[in-house]
């Protein structure tokens, strides 16, 4: 029988995380999600990740010049003196740190976020799928300046065979198991309040 690979699931073993310019001045810029919702989410996708000690590889585009830093809400999760990349290739994938850093992992399905949507999250994740990677984009945590661009970036990467997600589904799908100890952490990193409520109402009616 014919292994499909998109019926592989991801685990905390075969998973590597690229975030790709989520920068101050991109942000800016941003009109098909909220800035704060937006931030929200890769920040809270990059807070489970390290909690399943998911690697996670941070790239910005000329930093000190065109687009500044990462958002600070990003910054503040990543742990003290974790590398940022900064680079001048459109095209992260063609980056030679930042292929080694990926390839140093030893992952093969590489979940990817960028701003933006359809240029810094999609051309690496269609590059990594060109080249075997399971390539997958968490839209929710990428963002882009206008509707079209949106609706083109989401048609060309399911073209190229990316899967795309939100970022709480990749967290959860690698998570598997609610009775891992680590769950409510993870829940509680993604902010889903609903879950830890549910959570506290099962624990009272247990007393």
């Amino acid at each position: 029988m014919t292994k499909n690979r998109f019926h592989e699931a991801l685990t905390t073993d075969n998973a590597a995380l690229l975030l790709v310019d989520h920068q101050v001045g991109l942000f800016t810029g941003v009109r098909d999600i909220s800035v704060g919702e937006l931030t929200h989410n890769v920040a809270c996708l990059a807070r489970a990740a390290l909690r399943l000690s998911i690697p996670v590889v941070v790239t910005t585009t000329a930093a000190d010049s065109m687009w500044g830093p990462l958002v600070p809400e990003l910054r503040a999760v990543l742990p003290e003196g974790h590398e940022v990349i900064d680079r001048s290739t459109v095209n992260a994938w063609h980056d030679p740190r930042v292929r080694s850093a990926i390839e140093a992992t030893g992952r093969d399905k590489i979940m990817i976020a960028g701003v933006s949507l359809e240029v810094c999250a999609a051309f690496p994740a269609m590059a990594a799928a060109a080249e075997g990677y399971g390539a997958y984009v968490a839209v929710d945590a990428s963002g882009t300046f206008s509707a079209a661009k949106r609706e083109t970036g989401l048609l060309r990467l399911q073209q190229a065979g990316v899967v795309v997600s939100d970022y709480a589904a990749l967290a959860v799908e690698m998570l598997a198991d609610n009775a891992h100890p680590l769950a409510p952490s993870v829940y509680a990193d993604l902010d889903m309040p609903f879950a830890s409520l549910v959570g506290q109402l099962a624990a009272a009616h247990n007393r």
